[in-house]
Order: structure tokens, then C-alpha cells, then sequence
């Protein structure tokens, strides 16, 4: 249920974290820019040379993971938005989002330039499909703060890790390059979400024990605006991008012992019990892995 009243008070007690992290954030993250790594001289004039699929030099799955990832960070007004709604416009947390919102914005930039002219994706199907995913406009609903910080811990180190497959998938020099970057940029922001957690859990453990219960519960990876996505998110599945399997063993099971659930101590009636559901999420979970592992819906 939202409080203002508690997440105001949230916001103050996480205000120190807030501006350390972001202050090591700036120090740590190096900047890159994407025109030095885009293959310009491979550009060719669309009206002259109309775009057709078999100039398409990656595989199947390859393509439908960059386009996903891409149209992924084309959602990101909408991520804005949510942090915004819930931190407000001042202070360290409204810093941070102004400041990671312009870094989100780079990403989206450098796919698309990079897809348009390696000629890797269908130039009109890839706007339509932008303007369809931002018309949709997806956000999380999250109740308050303390699910939000646990929402984007999860979220930037699953997208980190669906970054960095997608390059690789696409076995092309440049692709990689470029994923990687952008990869290493996600792996930045999540480690100031990953901190805030931390904070939280030695300010309100069992607040934030109860929230991560209720993000891992209810985890899902934006993209649900996309069209076709869930088709999309089968590809990706089934190449390895992003899975079931790795979801377990490359997100929840890492931040569960990053954050040290199983060791919390102190908690309330309701913190325990949130404890012991998150432990019980991660089985089902394990076996939602197995089964689409059996069917060959997932590589393993």
C-alpha cells in the first residue's frame, strides 16, 4: 500500500547511500561515446538502396534480441517516470535519476544507430514498432520506494546480463564491442540500486526483506509493450539471452547472497515470513527452469 508518509522518511534515512553511490558512480563509470564505435563507412542511402532481408548479417536470434533490447531502453520515459513519481524532483535519489536517464539514453541511440547501418533490422518495422512500444508506455507499478529500489537491483543486473548475451550472440566484432559497453554501463547502475538495497537492509530490514519477497515474486522484465514480445522473449530464451535458468543462477540466487538473507536476524513476524517466501520463490522458480530445460524451451 503506498505511504508517502514512510517512504519520505526512507528517502531521508537513504539520503548519505544515495550520495556516496552517486558520487562513486561518477568516479567509477568511464565515459564512451558510440560514434567512435559505430561502422560508419558500412551506411548506405535507404531510398537508393531500399533495405531487404537478406542483407541481414546476424542470426534469427541474434536480431530479435538486439531489437528487443533496443526497444527496451525506447520504454525509458516511462522508467523515468516511475522513479520519479516515487523520489520526487530533489534531492540525491532525483539526482540519480536525471543522471541515469541520460545514460540509458546513449544506449538506445547506439543499437539503433548501429542496427540501421549494419542494415540488421527492417528500418520501418523497427520505427513502427518504437512508436507502438512507446504509445503503450509500460512502467512498473510499484507501491513504494522500498519496492522500487528492489525492482531496479533485480531489473539492471538482468539487463546487464541480456546485454552482454545479445553481443555475443551476434558474433560480429562491433556488436560485441558495443554490447559490452553498454553492458558495463548497467553493471554500474545496478551496483547503486544493489547499495541502496543494502542501506535499506541495515536501515528497515524488515521492510526491505518484505519488499524483496514481493519483487521476486512478481519479477517481470519490461517489454511487455513490445509487439510480439512474448514470442520475442521465447527466442531469446532459447538462445540463452535471458531465461528461467538464468534468471536463477545469474540474478536472484547472487542477490540473495549479496544481501545475506539467509543470515538476517531481527526481523519482525512479517520480515520472517517474507524471508522464508523468498527462499521458497527461489525453488519455484528452479523448478519453472528445470521444466522448460526438459521441454527444450530454454538453453540450459
Amino acid at each position: 500500500m503506498d505511504d508517502p508518509g514512510r517512504d519520505a522518511e526512507l528517502l531521508e534515512a537513504l539520503a548519505p547511500a544515495a550520495t556516496r553511490l552517486l558520487a562513486e558512480h561518477l568516479e567509477a563509470r568511464k565515459p564512451w561515446y558510440s560514434h567512435e564505435l559505430i561502422p560508419w563507412g558500412l551506411g548506405e542511402d535507404y531510398r537508393e538502396r531500399p533495405w531487404a532481408p537478406d542483407q541481414v548479417s546476424v542470426s534469427p536470434a541474434a536480431r530479435t534480441s538486439l531489437e528487443v533490447n533496443l526497444l527496451t531502453e525506447d520504454n525509458l520515459p516511462y522508467y523515468h517516470l516511475a522513479f520519479q513519481r516515487l523520489v520526487g524532483g530533489d534531492g540525491p535519489f532525483a539526482a540519480w535519476n536525471r543522471r541515469w536517464t541520460a545514460e540509458e539514453a546513449g544506449h538506445a541511440q547506439a543499437i539503433r544507430d548501429y542496427l540501421l547501418v549494419t542494415r540488421n533490422t527492417d528500418p520501418v518495422a523497427l520505427e513502427d514498432a518504437r512508436v507502438a512500444t512507446m504509445t503503450a508506455g509500460w512502467y512498473p507499478r510499484l507501491p513504494n520506494c522500498a519496492n522500487l529500489f528492489v525492482y531496479t537491483a533485480a531489473q539492471e543486473l538482468a539487463t546487464r546480463i541480456s546485454h552482454r548475451n545479445a553481443g555475443k550472440l551476434a558474433d560480429e566484432p562491433v556488436a560485441y564491442e558495443l554490447f559490452s559497453k553498454i553492458a558495463s554501463d548497467e553493471n554500474h547502475h545496478f551496483i547503486f540500486y544493489r547499495g541502496i538495497v543494502t542501506a535499506m537492509l541495515a536501515e528497515a530490514p524488515s521492510l526491505a526483506v518484505q519488499a524483496i519477497a514481493k519483487q521476486f515474486g512478481e519479477f517481470r522484465m519490461p517489454g511487455t509493450g513490445i509487439p510480439g514480445f512474448m514470442r520475442k522473449a521465447a527466442a531469446m530464451a532459447r538462445a540463452g539471452v535471458y531465461n528461467m535458468r538464468i534468471h536463477l543462477d545469474q540474478v536472484l540466487a547472487p542477490l540473495v547472497r549479496q544481501w545475506n538473507l539467509p543470515g538476517l536476524t531481527g526481523l519482525s513476524s512479517a520480515g520472517r515470513e517474507a524471508q522464508e517466501n523468498v527462499f521458497h520463490i527461489l525453488d519455484r522458480v528452479r523448478v519453472q527452469a528445470e521444466k522448460a530445460e526438459a521441454r527444450g524451451a530454454i538453453s540450459a
